[in-house]
């Protein structure tokens, strides 16, 4: 009897790339919705228009590279990098900021290294940080949340107008900084006094952010229920982020850099850690190395927030641990099947 010579990794069940891809872009849905309700339609238009360009962008490269394109749009890997892109920018973007975007995630992060799998930096995330270097403007004006003096909500079609830039100078009027800057920026008043002068802030975080961190941290959860990854890299990097903040918490000072709730459910913490540092291609691949892995990122997204330049640190620390995931790998590999550590010889 001949047996079949296949190597590993052995498929268990019917999941597939296309049917992973989907459950993540269904998880994603209760952070949206979330960041659609305190903020406007914004971020749905971002994603949409993000959608778009980024299969575009697709098509053509796989064009150019003479590959089939329906075979590789059908796995949704372009899909899930437009939606963590268009989540990450600020509701209602530029429509050129987007196009820009979604044009060197997949152009350049993606297909110029051989496409999905042989990327060495998350696409979305490396594009956001070049978006945020070279348009810092754009990329820092977030939209009011609901229920703050600077104004009313964008509807579909306001933000579909104000996306591709009929009347968006009167943009200003509905925004302002996020509640991560704010308390960056504060050298004055205790985190309290702070707190109650702000409308933008919520009970435990920033006004829409914590809810939307929220709807993220299910989504994620969901995603480990069905496992479609581990819980090692993102619960470390919660973890990290958790006593870093603990640690150095002094109680609400002027020189406060928040609490750790704050900075679980401020900024992209849940998204990152569910939905950006899960990602197979970019991360560590032992068990053992995503612990590692995740905690460098939560230490460092820490480290940038309050000491850093940068308020929202979740995409500059993974793309600084993406260059450290092999050299992680190397030294966490696990024991090879029939063969000792080494310690007995």
């Amino acid at each position: 009897m001949g047996f079949l010579k296949v190597s590993s990794p052995h498929a268990h069940g019917p999941m597939s790339t296309a049917s992973v891809m989907r459950l993540v872009l269904m998880a994603t849905l209760p952070g949206m919705l979330a960041l659609t309700w305190f903020f406007g339609f914004g971020t749905i238009v971002n994603v949409l228009w993000a959608s778009i360009t980024a299969l575009a962008f697709e098509a053509l490269a796989l064009r150019w590279r003479k590959r089939p394109i329906g075979f590789y749009l059908n796995d949704y890997s372009a899909l899930v990098t437009a939606f963590l892109l268009g989540i990450a920018l600020p509701p209602a973007a530029p429509f050129w900021l987007i196009m820009i975007g979604t044009g060197f995630a997949i152009l350049i992060c993606k297909q110029l290294y051989g496409g999905m799998g042989y990327n060495p930096f998350n696409p979305a995330m490396a594009a956001y940080v070049m978006l945020l270097i070279s348009f810092p403007v754009e990329m820092t004006t977030w939209m009011a949340p609901k229920g703050s003096f600077a104004g009313d909500l964008l509807g579909p079609i306001e933000a579909l107008r104000y996306c591709f830039g009929f009347g968006r100078e009167a943009i200003d009027a509905i925004t302002m900084a996020t509640p991560l800057d704010v308390l960056k920026q504060n050298n004055a008043l205790l985190v309290d006094d702070l707190w109650s002068q702000s409308a933008q802030f919520g009970q435990i975080a920033g006004k829409g952010w914590e809810w939307a961190n929220a709807g993220f941290l299910l989504g994620g959860a969901y995603l480990i229920y069905r496992r479609i990854f581990t819980w090692h890299a993102p619960l470390s990097m919660l973890a990290a982020l958790t006593l870093m903040s603990l640690f150095f918490y002094d109680g609400g000072s002027s020189a406060s850099g928040g609490s750790p709730f704050f900075h679980l459910f401020s900024g992209a913490t849940m998204l990152g850690a569910f939905f950006i540092v899960t990602d197979p291609v970019t991360s560590a691949v032992s068990n053992r190395g995503r612990l590692i892995y995740g905690a460098l990122i939560g230490l460092l997204i820490y480290i940038i927030r309050v000491w850093g330049n940068y308020p929202d640190a979740v995409a500059f620390s993974v793309l600084l641990m993406n260059f450290a995931a092999p050299f992680i790998d190397h030294f966490t590999q696990p024991r090879t099947y029939g063969h000792n550590t080494g310690a007995e010889k």
